[in-house]
């Protein structure tokens, strides 16, 4: 039972993240601020010195790569439910010890 959980909780981490990272960058959730303008890019831009830190991150390119984490990380939790009791009969092996390992060395 330990296992399939396991299987369930990294595939909702999976979803979770995957729908966060596709989303996040090209939406302002609640009205707060836009994916460039956040409060701590510009902290740290100010502290470092760095204001091209800030563009950089809030250009398309940055965007699209954080996209594109969020699409593998869709596609992962997606080929794991697919191929759900394999994995978790792969997990479940990992966890018996074979015949050999009982064996007491003297």
């Amino acid at each position: 039972m330990a296992v399939r959980l396991t299987v369930i909780f990294f595939i909702a981490l999976c979803l979770e993240a995957g729908v966060a990272l596709t989303l996040l960058p090209w939406i302002s959730p609640f009205g707060i601020s836009d994916w460039g303008d956040n409060y701590l890019l510009v902290y740290v831009a100010s502290k470092t010195g760095l204001p091209i830190l800030r563009q950089a991150v809030a250009s398309g390119w940055m965007r699209g790569a954080v996209t594109a984490l969020g699409v593998l990380n869709l596609v992962i939790a997606f080929w794991e439910i697919a191929n759900f009791n394999r994995a978790v009969r792969q997990l479940e092996s990992v966890d018996k010890p074979s015949n050999g390992d009982n064996i007491s060395r003297s």
